[in-house]
C-alpha cells in the first residue's frame, strides 16, 4: 500500500512542503514518484518520518537525525532504542507535574507557608542539563542522548545508587593519592580498573558497546580533569586529579 504526499501530510500533520525538504535532502525519499510527479509513500517510508519526527522532537537537527537513521541496523531495534527515551521524557514529565501539583496545592493551603514547599520537591522533575552542549561538541548528540536517556531511565532511587558508587570511588582516588601510592601499583591500578569500568557503563560513552572506554576517550578525561578545575576539584585539586591522570595512562599502556 501506498500514500500520496496530500495522505502522509493529513495523518501526521507534517506540511506537504516539509515533505518535499526532507524529500530534496535525501532524509526521506518518497518510495516512488508517477509519471504525473506526485510523491508515493510506502511503509517503510512512514516508519522512517516516525522515527524522523521523534529525532526531531527530541531535539535533534536533520543533519544529526540523518546520521542516526544512517547508522542503525533494524528498524525495531532503532524503535526500541527511541522508546527508551520517550519512556524517560515521559517519567521526567510525570515527576514535573507532581512536582508543580505540590507546589500549587501547598500555595493554596497557606500561601505564607514556605516551609511546606520544600526544594527538592519543588525542582523533582526539572533534571540538571547545563553540560549538554559540551558534552554535544566533545562526543557528539548521539552520545548525550543516549546518556541522558539511561540517567533519567535509572529514576530516584538508581541516580541515588549511581551517586553513592561514585563518591566511593572518588574516595578510593583520593585516598590513594593522599597516601602516595605509585601510579603504576596494583593498588592504584585497581581503582582505575574500577574507573574504566564505571565510565563503560553509561550509554553513549565510546567504548560502551565494547565494554571498554577507548583508549583516546579515555586519555583524553585524564587530561581534562587535570585542566578542567570543575573535574579536578572531585579529586581534592589539581594535585590529585594529576595522580588520577598519571594512573589512568600507566591502566592505558598496560590494557590497550
Amino acid at each position: 500500500m501506498q500514500w500520496s504526499i496530500q495522505e502522509i501530510a493529513r495523518l501526521t500533520g507534517v506540511t506537504s512542503r516539509t515533505l518535499r525538504h526532507y524529500d530534496a535532502v535525501g532524509l526521506l525519499p518518497a518510495a516512488r514518484t508517477t509519471a504525473s510527479g506526485p510523491r508515493r509513500y510506502d511503509r517503510t517510508a512512514l516508519v522512517r518520518l516516525q522515527r524522523i519526527l521523534l529525532l526531531r522532537d527530541l531535539g535533534l537537527g536533520l543533519g544529526d537525525i540523518a546520521e542516526v537513521l544512517d547508522t542503525d541496523q533494524g528498524e525495531a531495534e532503532a524503535l526500541r532504542t527511541h522508546l527508551v527515551s520517550l519512556r524517560a521524557e515521559q517519567d521526567r514529565l510525570a515527576r514535573q507535574i507532581a512536582s508543580v501539583e505540590r507546589t500549587v496545592a501547598a500555595l493554596e493551603k497557606d500561601p505564607d507557608t514556605k516551609e511546606d514547599i520544600m526544594a527538592k520537591d519543588m525542582f523533582d522533575g526539572f533534571d540538571h542539563t547545563q553540560y549538554e552542549q559540551e558534552v554535544t561538541e566533545r562526543w557528539g548528540r548521539d552520545a548525550y542522548q543516549k546518556s541522558d536517556a539511561w540517567w533519567r531511565g535509572l529514576g530516584e532511587q538508581g541516580q541515588q545508587q549511581w551517586k553513592a558508587r561514585l563518591e566511593t570511588l572518588i574516595k578510593a582516588w583520593t585516598d590513594a593519592a593522599e597516601a602516595g601510592l605509585d601510579p603504576a601499583s596494583d593498588e592504584a591500578q585497581a581503582i582505575a580498573a574500577r574507573h574504566a569500568e564505571w565510565l563503560v557503563a553509561v550509554p553513549g560513552t565510546p567504548g560502551h558497546e565494547q565494554g571498554r572506554p577507548d583508549r583516546g576517550y579515555l586519555l583524553g578525561l585524564a587530561d581534562m580533569y587535570v585542566a578542567d578545575e570543575r573535574f579536578a576539584a572531585n579529586y581534592g585539586g589539581t594535585e590529585g586529579a594529576t595522580f588520577v591522570r598519571d594512573v589512568l595512562r600507566v591502566y592505558a599502556d598496560q590494557v590497550y
